[in-house]
């Protein structure tokens, strides 16, 4: 009778103790977060991605109830703070804000990466679009882009544009737009924005493609001449300026965008608490204002047309990088 009534005692407290491990975990998700979140930004201090995160960051905290820390991880074109996202622990207290080259850039364009984004991370908002605006000096003579269009078939590879190297934004965008308009361009890569807008102000090259908050005021001025917005939607910037596609060419459309993500295997009631935290966030009237300041287009585009887009341009720019010869060192 003790055998038995000892048998009976530990496995009571076997059933005790497995219960307590089941429901543990979902006690935690339940009560998440209890300590600050880190947000990792793969970029340094001051560019566009750290802007949109620490614009974020403090409503996204008080819906959160915890503090959100910027960490900024910058190298190798975004694959070190990004890879120690994807390798952190699934728990939502290390979390991802980073541009389309995370997501589909990188993947798309490099044969060796430690990470796979459609794997080893979980997506959950896009939150904001930076349209890219195609440009030409005012010494040029085109003033729309069946112009362009028309020069650059007449002689081909004569009409040159700025760059910021293999495989960056500027460099994909022109390959998509020669490709869907039958053309050949000439790319040329410069440091940055800033000496790629000056060299086509100066007329050493013809053609700029950057973002809309870099090249407004130049158009502003008269010393550039905007042609066509390369995103899917207008800038409200520069909103008088037709896209690409509204012009004929819905296959040149480059966009670039901000998306937030965690590791893989978080739990699936922490990724909903941070779809609603997100969502609400992005709906503030001050923070849109602040973003669209910058010449960024807020957005709250939610986990599964993220996934989408991210698959989508990951197989659209993997075959244009293999028809165009580009390689992302």
């Amino acid at each position: 009778m003790k055998f038995t009534a000892s048998r009976r005692t530990f496995a009571l407290l076997l059933c005790g103790s497995t219960l307590l491990g089941i429901h543990a975990p979902t006690f935690a998700q339940d009560n998440w977060p209890e300590r600050p979140v880190k947000l990792v930004v793969p970029f340094p201090p001051g560019g566009g991605t750290d802007l949109v995160a620490r614009a974020m960051g403090q409503t996204l905290s008080e819906h959160l109830g915890q503090p959100v820390v910027v960490d900024n991880k910058p190298g190798a074109s975004t694959i070190i703070g990004t890879d120690a996202v994807a390798k952190a622990a699934p728990d939502g207290y290390t979390l991802l804000l980073s541009g389309s080259t995370s997501y589909s850039v990188n993947p798309a364009l490099r044969a060796k990466l430690p990470y796979d984004p459609v794997r080893d991370l979980a997506p959950i908002a896009i939150v904001a679009r930076t349209p890219l605006v195609l440009v030409v000096g005012k010494g040029t003579p085109w003033h729309s882009v069946p112009e362009l269009i028309a020069a650059a078939k007449a002689k081909p590879k004569s009409i040159r544009y700025a760059t910021f190297g293999a495989g960056s934004g500027p460099h994909l965008a022109g390959e998509l737009l020669a490709l869907a308009a039958g053309i050949q361009l000439q790319d040329i890569p410069y440091k940055g924005s800033s000496q790629g807008s000056m060299a086509v102000i100066g007329g050493e090259i013809e053609i700029g493609i950057d973002t809309v908050a870099a090249v407004a005021p130049h158009v502003r001025s008269g010393k550039l001449r905007a042609l066509g917005i390369v995103g899917a939607t207008r800038s409200s910037m520069l909103p008088e300026v037709r896209t690409l596609a509204e012009q004929g060419l819905p296959d040149a459309t480059f966009d670039a965008w901000y998306g937030f993500a965690a590791p893989a295997r978080t739990p699936a009631p922490v990724i909903d608490k941070l779809a609603r935290a997100v969502t609400a966030t992005m709906g503030n009237a001050a923070l849109q204002a602040q973003l669209r300041a910058q010449g960024m287009e807020p957005v709250a585009i939610g986990a599964a047309a993220f996934r989408a887009q991210m698959e989508g341009e990951i197989s659209r720019y993997r075959a244009l990088a293999h028809r165009a010869g580009i390689v992302a060192e």
